[in-house]
């Protein structure tokens, strides 16, 4: 049977469809079954699992795997090698569900707990170049995210030398390609782990270099995805680390090239060739806009950079439109990390009329893309862009009313965000645009959130919103009741001082309408709580309540003399007086201002 199926697919076919692999599994676990005959079948059975990925779905189906790992406690080392190398050709094939082993933060510490790491580590030094390959990628693995595992494996000693030693001398470009990259990666997520200083010499001197090189032209296409994208994880987080890279062997030039695949096909000749090129090509260009976005993250000079290289927007641009969703998202993180920038924003964004492509990727995207996007959007929507017109006619208040009733809390924040942005001094259409879209009963479920954040951007709308006399007048007059009922419920909740303050601040907000007035003067509840919280322990508070106080009472008002009668009959103006005397140089500078009003 073995010397039959060795590199005949046919024959595997065959094998298993006469039904060899329960009896080849059944002579395996025999006790009474020699060492040999069960190595024998170990071999088949590992045969056979090299061919196609049907093959293996069959295994599988017949419970493979706990019949080899029970092998793997046998004391015969050539059984063992035979279970093993089955084993590993099923955990590589694409079919095999992971879960059947080990993946996730617990299964490393499950594997952390059983003393991985010690049994791991001397592998590094061994004879065999394949043996300390196979160490690093474990280590590589073990690290990855895990703080545990990493600040355990800082201190880990081989032969004298500290482990992250080790790894950096195997990151020397002396040493082949592969042990190169996995070092790196090693070092890589120990630092993104918290266990390596971002400013360590490793890092900047060693790590970051080598991962830059692995961005070169002369690199494999393979080498150069996989550099790419352990740089864009590195430097994430760290605006130094994103200097430092930016001009190191002028990365950001050498990323254009990762466009430029598949070649002008006249070039290829060789068929293979541009099958390859085109398998990578769409793998490339998303581990350049990984890497763009992160170089951008923060720092506004490095941005100028990534759009002043060759053709860049127009590429990005394009990539918001790739069939393949991977591409498709690093682009919009890539345009999201660059739209940080207002100068872009008011330039190249306008340029290249970015919103049209972006509304385009909002319209049926997975979750993932809307969140990016949907952020974008935010910025795209802010006072000073010139985008902010054309999105609005392009239909986008609809779509974001539509995001906030999303199941996930990032998109509700996200819509809601923008609606801020775009209400933040904007003409009445689009206010009333926003109201009547969004309907009164969606932004009250919006104010009653679970989720902080979607509770303060809607506070955030509705201040944008209550903004300006003729506005304030003009939306109180027909959602009044329920905006006085919806603040009324914030200041009697449990809720932070933040959103206190918001609320408070849109009560300060009303205060300054004309007609609006009256819905808090007519509130007697509402005058209680602004009182109480002119006495707060919180100063922030008692400042937002002060300018609902002043609002109230400014003299050139009409109707000014009975509303400060009203409250000084309250009290309010004893509270003034104390509030004169306070520590606190603002509070007591408003607190006068207040009271000249009622000697004017």
């Amino acid at each position: 049977m073995k010397n039959a199926v060795i590199g005949n697919n046919k024959q595997k076919a065959n094998l298993i469809v006469l039904g060899a692999v329960p009896r080849l599994l059944y002579l395996l676990q025999q006790e009474t079954s020699s060492t040999e005959l069960k190595t024998e079948c170990a071999v088949v059975l590992g045969s056979l699992a090299m061919g196609t990925e049907n093959n293996v779905k069959s295994l599988l189906d017949c419970h493979i795997i706990p019949a080899l790992l029970q092998g793997l406690l046998s004391p015969d080392l050539k059984f063992i090698e035979a279970c093993l190398r089955c084993l590993r050709t099923i955990f590589t094939s694409p079919v095999t569900p992971e879960e059947l082993l080990y993946t996730g933060p617990d299964h490393q510490t499950i594997l952390f707990n059983h003393g991985a790491v010690q049994n791991i580590a001397h592998l590094l030094t061994s004879v065999s170049y394949k043996v300390r390959m196979q160490a690093l990628k474990c280590f590589s693995v073990l690290a990855f995210e895990n703080p545990q595992v990493s600040m355990t494996l800082v201190n880990v000693l081989v032969d004298g030398e500290l482990l992250p030693q080790i790894f950096v001398k195997m990151l020397q470009r002396d040493k082949p390609i592969e042990m190169q990259l996995t070092s790196a990666k090693c070092l890589t997520y120990m630092c993104r782990a918290g266990a390596i200083r971002t400013d360590d010499n490793c890092i900047v001197l060693k790590t970051l270099p080598c991962l830059v090189r692995m961005c070169s032209k002369e690199r494999l296409l393979e080498e150069r995805v996989e550099g790419a994208e352990t740089l864009a994880y590195l430097i994430e987080p760290d605006v130094e680390l994103q200097r430092i890279a930016s001009i190191t062997d002028h990365l950001i030039a050498m990323l254009a090239d990762y466009f430029k695949y598949p070649s002008s096909v006249s070039a290829i000749t060789d068929i293979k060739r541009l099958d390859h090129d085109l398998k990578h090509a769409h793998e490339l260009r998303q581990a350049a806009f990984k890497l763009y976005a992160s170089l951008g993250a923060n720092d506004e000079d490095i941005r100028k950079k990534i759009i002043e290289t060759e053709n860049m927007m127009d590429r990005i641009v394009t990539g918001l439109s790739e069939s393949s969703v991977k591409v498709r998202l690093a682009a919009v993180r890539c345009l999201h990390s660059l739209s940080r920038s207002v100068q872009q924003l008011r330039t190249s964004f306008q340029d290249h009329a970015v919103w049209k492509p972006l509304m385009k990727v909002l319209q049926n995207a997975p979750d993932e893309i809307l969140v990016v996007a949907s952020s974008m959007l935010c910025n795209l929507l802010l006072e000073f862009s010139p985008s902010k017109e054309p999105i609005l006619e392009s239909g986008a208040v609809e779509l974001l009313c539509g995001l906030t009733q999303s199941e996930n809390p990032a998109l509700r924040v996200n819509g809601i965000w923008a609606l801020m942005n775009m209400a933040f001094q904007a003409e009445q259409k689009i206010k009333a645009d926003i109201l009547r879209s969004l309907s009164t009963e969606q932004l009250f479920r919006l104010l009653s959130d679970s989720d902080l954040n979607v509770l303060m951007k809607t506070l955030g709308l509705l201040r944008n919103l209550l903004s300006t006399r003729p506005h304030i007048d003009k939306i109180m007059s027909t959602h009044g009741k329920q905006i006085m009922q919806a603040v009324t419920l914030i200041l009697e909740g449990e809720h932070n001082i933040e959103v206190k303050e918001q609320t408070l601040c849109i009560l300060a907000n009303i205060a300054d309408g004309t007609t609006a007035k009256e819905l808090i003067m007519t509130n007697d509840d509402i005058l209680q709580k602004i009182k109480y919280y002119m006495g707060h322990s919180h100063v922030k508070l008692q400042l937002a309540a002060m300018f609902c106080i002043s609002n109230l009472i400014w003299n050139e008002e009409e109707g000014s003399q009975e509303r400060q009668d009203k409250l000084r009959d309250m009290g309010i103006v004893d509270i003034l007086h104390k509030l004169s005397q306070s520590p606190d140089s603002n509070l007591c500078d408003k607190a006068k201002m207040a009271l000249q009003q009622y000697l004017a």
